[in-house]
């Protein structure tokens, strides 16, 4: 992606290298860091006591993110006090924050063309480890994530190496196709889509409010692909910019992570999608670049 024209977002909080602590009773396990057990050495005995410890204490808040699903709970922690670091020091936080805003200029545009009210830009945050947040602890082994309590996007750097490196998703918009989506969830959060989406979880078996989750988590792939069709318009694209984007999309899809962690499949469990499902929704936005056929909350589930 062409990026040396662009501005660098204002809406940066660098908290890299600062201390965070507290305590989440939110509930929820993070579902990377359930991959980073499924996928670390040792036996599965140990590997199955480390997801009942896990499942016992917490894991990180309910968040919704590339990997993680849900949306935020109540949440009281003791935090220390951070001062807001709007400098950003290496060319991937660089990366980052021009990509943010240019989804900026993006969501501003539509919001405006659709007569949507002003659009309120996310903040984004730089975090190592871990970080606290108005939705739980937020940690670097559940991917990087989106609380709509706070409207804040949190990314721990070392994400872009995992997301190369371990899911086989390289390249520069690979990471920015990550970053867009988790802008989706604050559109969604904008549009009260994340409100509608939590009343209706509500009395729900486990496999139904699973897939209002994919519901959600699709209609941000599409928001995705609709900011990658500004960006093609306004000639930032470069060559195989598309197909890194599908690739991770691919890479973070409920059946491909699952074969690799299990062996097979659950469809029951999915809260994220099907790779298919999740290349098909990037593209559909990708095709037409606006809000309007982002209809994944219509229809039959089986048809998305």
């Amino acid at each position: 992606m062409k990026i040396d024209d662009l501005r660098k977002s204002s809406n940066i909080d660098d908290r890299r290298g600062q201390q965070s602590y507290g305590s989440s009773r939110a509930g929820g396990m993070g579902g990377g860091a359930l991959l980073s057990i499924l996928f670390s050495r040792g036996s599965w005995k140990m590997k199955l006591f480390m997801i009942i410890i896990l499942l016992m204490f917490g894991g990180g808040g309910a968040l919704s993110g590339i990997f993680t699903g849900g949306t935020s709970q109540s949440y009281q922690s003791n935090q220390i006090t951070q001062k807001k670091n709007t400098n950003v020091s290496d060319a991937d936080a660089e990366f980052v924050s021009k990509v943010l805003g240019s989804t900026e200029d993006y969501w501003n545009k539509q919001f405006k063309e659709e007569g949507m009210g002003d659009y309120t830009e996310p903040e984004l945050v730089f975090y190592s480890g871990q970080t606290t947040t108005a939705c739980g602890v937020g940690q670097a082994a559940s991917g990087p994530f989106y609380c709509p309590a706070d409207e804040k996007i949190y990314l721990d750097l070392s994400f872009y190496d995992e997301l190369s490196n371990r899911y086989g998703a390289k390249g520069d918009f690979a990471l920015a196709y990550v970053i867009a989506h988790e802008v989706g969830h604050h559109v969604q959060n904008e549009l009260g889509t994340m409100a509608e989406y939590t009343k209706a979880r509500r009395g729900k078996s486990e496999a139904e409010a699973n897939q209002l989750n994919v519901r959600l988590e699709l209609q941000a792939d599409y928001y995705a692909g609709a900011w990658a069709n500004y960006v093609k318009d306004e000639g930032l694209l470069e060559k195989g910019d598309v197909q890194e984007a599908m690739q991770a999309a691919h890479a973070v899809g409920d059946d491909t992570l699952q074969e690799e962690a299990y062996g097979r499949v659950v469809p029951d469990s999915f809260t994220h999608g099907t790779s298919e499902q999740r290349q098909r929704w990037f593209d559909k936005g990708y095709q037409y670049g606006d809000i309007s056929h982002g209809t994944t909350f219509q229809g039959s589930y089986n048809d998305l």
